[in-house]
């Protein structure tokens, strides 16, 4: 399966099932009251982070994701039966995020289920209306149409080591070296085409997950090379291994332009704790090597961060590689819960459950806009064809002061008052 890590899909929740219109029909009955059922409610779409998946590439072919929808309701009282949500499983780390660039959810947490589209109310059947004044009322409600929206969904790798540096700098070989992974290994630049993760055992009290990003190079941020598609599995690292290659012939020009692009891509990227090492020092004279650290060390603060010569092909300081990345990781990790906050993410495309403001608007003579959100939902679940479910409608504006604010800005009979663009109402 090709690595994929970016994928767009438009998402449709179950509508509501209708109410139904139903009179009892029974033997020696005369006059049987209404017995119309509701309808079901539409099914959710839900994410789920999920270890089970890598990559975003079964959405390369399936871009629509759609619930059911719910059942009408029968005679008898009958409920409808309600869509069946759709539980979507995303690989652990991936970022959703609407057509604004909103992120609306981070799957960050392994099984975190989040509701991103809900689906519609059942409407309410005709036993649902009778009253003392409505004794056999003939109406009943629409369900209402379930959320839809159109999503980015972005993978970002979640590790607690990032190993980055230029093309060929022996980043997986050193990722084999320390893990159980397998990337890919060659003596020609960009042989690792997508990223790759390890987990390295630290002495059997601990473990840490290494990911070996695809090789950067001058000018990724603008996206050159391979590394602009690449970028984002940096964010989510806590440490960063640079790996620079003892035969550069530049090392501290080698260091500076990977700092230049992190910096260049989120600012906050160049301030994340960091090791550099010096790859590739097998057989290579001390002095040599002592004149290439020297000429890093002038590269940046010597104090914060440590610098050690190692060679992944024969192994030399490794174990010493291992211990400073999880010292690092675990100073991450303590500063983070001290300072933690709970992030929610809940997304909802209304605030349905909670808003009843509304508003009134006079357009051209005769004409009146009305909005809001609890005012529109009750007109998407009315059937404008049928003159009871209107009087009800009616009665609802009536009681929560619509038709009160209408008559102070002058409206006459058979005026028009404009429901969103849901229906008209005439006064």
């Amino acid at each position: 399966m090709n690595f994929i890590d970016q994928a767009e899909v438009s998402v449709q929740a179950g509508g509501g099932g209708n109410g139904r219109v139903s009179f009892r029909r029974e033997r020696y009955v005369a006059h049987g009251g209404p017995d119309g059922g509701d309808g079901g409610d539409g099914g959710s779409i839900i994410f789920r982070a999920s270890n089970n998946q890598s990559s975003l590439a079964v959405f390369r072919y399936s871009k629509k994701l759609k619930a059911e929808s719910g059942e009408p309701g029968g005679n008898k009282r009958k409920h409808g039966k309600s869509g069946q949500d759709l539980i979507v499983a995303l690989p652990l780390g991936t970022e959703v995020r609407d057509e604004t660039g909103r992120i609306v959810a981070d799957l960050a947490t392994l099984h975190l289920d989040v509701v991103i589209a809900k689906g519609g109310k059942g409407g309410f059947g005709n036993a649902h209306f009778v009253s003392s004044r409505r004794q056999a009322p003939a109406f009943a409600e629409k369900g209402e149409p379930g959320e839809s929206m159109n999503l980015i969904l972005e993978l970002k790798m979640l590790a607690d080591i990032g190993l980055v540096g230029l093309p060929n700098a022996g980043k997986s070989t050193l990722l084999r070296a320390l893990s159980n992974a397998r990337p890919k290994v060659a003596d020609y630049p960009f042989t690792t085409l997508e990223p790759s993760v390890g987990v390295v055992d630290v002495e059997g009290k601990a473990s840490l997950l290494f990911a070996d990003i695809p090789g950067l190079i001058e000018g990724a941020a603008e996206g050159k090379g391979l590394g602009h598609d690449f970028l984002r599995h940096i964010e989510r690292t806590s440490v960063l291994v640079h790996v620079i290659d003892a035969y550069n012939g530049d090392v501290a020009s080698a260091y500076t332009t990977i700092r230049a692009e992190l910096k260049a891509y989120r600012p906050t990227l160049s301030k994340r704790p960091e090791i550099v090492v010096l790859n590739k020092t097998e057989g290579m004279d001390q002095l040599v090597i002592d004149d290439l650290e020297g000429q890093l060390r002038r590269v940046f603060d010597r104090k914060t961060t440590p610098l050690l010569a190692i060679s992944a092909k024969s192994g030399q300081g490794l174990p010493r590689l291992v211990g400073l990345a999880l010292a690092a990781k675990e100073k991450v990790a303590a500063k983070a819960a001290k300072h933690k906050t709970e992030d929610i993410y809940e997304y909802r495309l209304s605030t349905t459950d909670n808003n009843q403001a509304w508003s009134v608007k006079k357009l051209r003579a005769g004409n009146y806009l009305l909005s809001g959100v609890q005012i529109e939902r009750f007109a998407l679940r009315t059937d404008f064809s049928n003159d009871q479910a209107l009087d009800r409608l009616m009665d609802i504006l009536r009681k929560r002061g619509v038709i009160h604010e209408l008559t102070r800005q002058g409206i006459k009979p058979g005026d028009r008052i404009l429901i969103g663009d849901i229906g008209t109402l005439t006064f």
